[in-house]
């Protein structure tokens, strides 16, 4: 029997909030009201065993990545390979690191399908898939570390921009990270494609062998992690600034092959209170307590 996720209007009454298992959805839509409620019963519809559709292939899923082929049959599943595709030739990287963004394509698409809307968003954990008509705009707060409260950047998403996709990776984020980025976020022209590009930026945010870095096997923190034995950061102990700068260095270098190939529109990258922008325009430096009194509609959380 298909197990039923949790479906419910949050308190404003104006957004969905869709959750399974470790899957946690947040969604609005504006638009004639007639279209909003058509497209939060498609996106509760589609959540509907999506996440039993993913448990199917698991194994797969937690398998590194053919750059060539893709075994896969699901279109979450087959999604997600597409977007780590670009990167498995030169690394370690299987479908999961798309899972979070993949997913709120899917649910972002099924409302589309359902009805016309002058804006959209699917936000699930802090990777989002975005929707924006004629004039349409999306505000995004860039976080200092996704576990925490604390914005570093502030920026508007513009409905001529090529982005639609956001996604932040880091160590401090739910997943396991290689790198020792407190965090990376990814702007990108889907929301899958930000998420495995925020994955391969934030490993790459990192000094090798660096004797103030502890790292341990992923599967000792979590048996089932598709990261296996591969080494992820615990802690990061006192680093010089000429150390950060050079990590830093070493992300940004990677976010500006990705950009230079079309698999992002930007990237902000943060480590220990310093910040490298890469690409992005209309990104604009702020302290937290800048944004009394101004409305940010999204928050990246990981």
């Amino acid at each position: 029997m298909r197990r039923l996720p949790q479906i419910a209007l949050l308190p404003d009454g104006k957004r969905l909030h869709l959750q399974d298992g470790p899957i946690d959805l947040v969604v609005e839509a504006k638009g004639r009201d007639v279209d909003v409620r058509s497209a939060y019963q498609a996106a509760a519809e589609r959540f509907t065993g999506l996440l039993d559709e993913l448990c199917g292939e698991l194994a797969l899923l937690r398998s590194a990545a053919d750059p060539q082929h893709c075994a896969l049959k699901g279109v979450v599943a087959r999604r997600m390979h597409a977007a780590v595709a670009p990167f498995a030739a030169d690394g370690f990287i299987t479908p999961m690191a798309a899972v979070a963004g993949s997913v709120a394509e899917e649910i972002l698409g099924a409302m589309l399908r359902a009805a016309p809307l002058d804006r959209a968003y699917v936000n699930n954990g802090g990777d989002i898939a975005l929707h924006l008509g004629d004039g349409e705009q999306f505000s995004v707060g860039l976080m200092d570390r996704p576990d925490r409260y604390g914005m570093m950047r502030t920026m508007t998403v513009d409905s001529d921009m090529l982005v639609r996709g956001i996604a932040t990776s880091g160590r401090h984020g739910r997943s396991f990270s290689l790198g020792i980025a407190d965090a990376v976020t990814v702007l990108a022209r889907t929301a899958s494609q930000a998420d495995a590009a925020a994955t391969v930026i934030a490993n790459a945010v990192d000094l090798p062998g660096h004797s103030a870095i502890l790292r341990v096997p992923a599967n000792e923190l979590q048996p089932d992690s598709d990261l296996g034995a591969q080494l992820v950061t615990r802690e990061v102990r006192y680093l010089a600034e000429h150390e950060v700068e050079r990590a830093l260095e070493a992300g940004a270098a990677r976010a500006r092959m990705l950009l230079t190939s079309g698999l992002i529109e930007g990237a902000a990258l943060r480590l220990l209170g310093e910040t490298r922008i890469v690409g992005a325009t209309g990104i604009e430096a702020s302290a937290s307590h800048a944004f009394q009194g101004k409305t940010i509609e999204h928050m990246p959380q990981a």
